[in-house]
């Protein structure tokens, strides 16, 4: 196995750093020490005999008053996040916790105010102990100065930014955000670099070590292996598996046929197995995701089906998405990077069955929720390729039969039943009761 961090191992190492809260408070804190000591380089200079003198009063009671107002300004936007964060998990769903904590806004404005902290108390003791001189001073006057307009700046910001923070309608959006970004780069890369499954004769399974989800897959790591070995892997586990001791993550062959210990403890090795999924490699989670928020909405204690038709309208739109974005042109016309890892393709039916199955199900007394669902599947029943169509039949009839079942008002029926022609097949219109049930691919 390589001991080099392939691309991208790091960029999912950085991402979850940036999940982190701490990360860039302290990355902040270090900055500001830096920024407060380095005004002594000012006094090695000559600058001290042509810029303004300052005395050391007006630069102390600048400081005094930054390291007594930022503690109490960072302590308040802890509990203002701690408290978004919580609304978010409640009124939205726990799954979006790791997208809303990531928030670019609320970590640059905590770790802002965590350092002008951390720059006001270094600069003040620096200043009361003379390790300043003239030039130095004034050099400290100027950071100060720049370093209340950056906090001014940043508080007025950040007001506007916890205010939406933790709103229902905006963790839809960071979800949608991070479903688009999952869905591109598996649109681009539809085998992850790998190459299409050319056949079912497997091979040797290697079994997960722990029960998780997949998070992420060092698919060089597994090229590197199979070139050593001369041999191939077989993916069985994508990015967003639910991984167990008795489910194979790959399928491995070598030419020799004999596979030692060893070389399946480094394919295990490639698979990062956690408790939670992940939305970077997992597009499908996003989908899930999102209709976890509408089928919350349609709960009883909460009912708000304006919510749900909300997301039936993002689900339209990440599926347009899906649809109309190209392949990117390396992959079809040079070699995978990666020739001797075999990965399966994730189903555009599986994924509707993400998105659309649980509002369905819950939505299914509503008259309005099943009308615009079934104008959803219609738009992309029209827009999309044969596969996208038929899954957006499949699920027109489903909904059909759940609405018969959970409608009392022959009307209400009657509007949904009219909204659903388009996902009428000739056996259906007959018997609306034959319905074929499909287990979902994986996950």
């Amino acid at each position: 196995m390589p001991s080099i961090i392939s691309p991208n191992q790091l960029r999912f190492l950085i991402n979850r750093l940036h999940e982190r809260l701490w990360v860039k408070p302290l990355l902040a804190c270090l900055l500001s020490i830096s920024a407060a000591l380095a005004a002594k380089l000012a006094d090695g200079t000559e600058l001290g005999s042509i810029l303004p003198a300052i005395k050391p009063e007006p630069v102390e009671t600048m400081l005094s008053i930054m390291a007594a107002s930022m503690l109490v300004i960072a302590t308040f936007a802890v509990t203002s996040m701690v408290s978004a964060y919580a609304s978010a998990s409640n009124s939205a769903t726990p799954r979006a916790f790791s997208l809303v904590i990531s928030d670019d806004g609320s970590q640059n404005a905590l770790s802002t105010f965590i350092g002008a902290f951390i720059y006001s108390i270094v600069a003040l003791t620096a200043m009361k102990n003379g390790y300043f001189g003239a030039a130095g001073r004034f050099t400290l006057f100027v950071l100060t100065s720049i370093a209340f307009g950056v906090v001014i700046l940043t508080l007025v910001r950040w007001v506007d930014s916890i205010a939406r923070l933790g709103r229902v309608g905006t963790t839809i959006t960071k979800v949608e955000q991070a479903t688009v970004r999952a869905l591109l780069q598996r649109k681009q890369t539809p085998t992850l670099h790998g190459i299409p499954i050319v056949s079912q004769a497997h091979g040797w399974a290697i079994f997960a070590p722990s029960v998780g989800y997949v998070q992420h897959i060092d698919f060089a790591a597994l090229q590197a292996w199979a070139e050593k070995t001369d041999g191939g892997v077989e993916i069985a586990a994508l990015p967003g598996t639910f991984a167990a001791p008795g489910r194979a993550l790959a399928y491995i062959r070598t030419r020799s046929g004999e596979i030692p210990a060893s070389d399946c403890e480094q394919v295990v090795q490639s698979f990062q197995i956690g408790n939670d999924r992940l939305f970077d490699e997992d597009p499908r989670f996003g989908l899930v995701v999102l209709s976890e928020i509408a089928c919350r909405a349609l709960s009883p204690a909460v009912n708000d089906p304006g919510t749900a038709i909300n997301i039936i309208g993002t689900l339209v739109r990440l599926f347009v998405l899906w649809n109309e974005s190209p392949k990117s042109e390396s992959e079809d016309k040079t070699a995978p990077k990666y020739s001797r890892v075999e990965v399966p393709q994730i189903l555009v039916r599986d994924m509707f069955d993400d998105a659309f199955t649980g509002i369905a199900r819950d939505g299914a007394g509503m008259v309005e929720v099943m009308v615009r669902l079934q104008k959803a599947l219609q738009s992309l029943a029209l827009i999309g390729d044969a596969p996208m169509k038929e899954a957006a039949k499949h699920h027109g009839r489903l909904a059909l039969e759940r609405a018969r079942l959970a409608m009392n008002l022959a009307q209400d029926l009657a509007v949904v039943r009219n909204a659903a022609t388009f996902a009428k097949t000739d056996a259906s219109s007959k018997n609306s009761r034959d319905l074929s049930i499909d287990v979902p691919h994986d996950y």
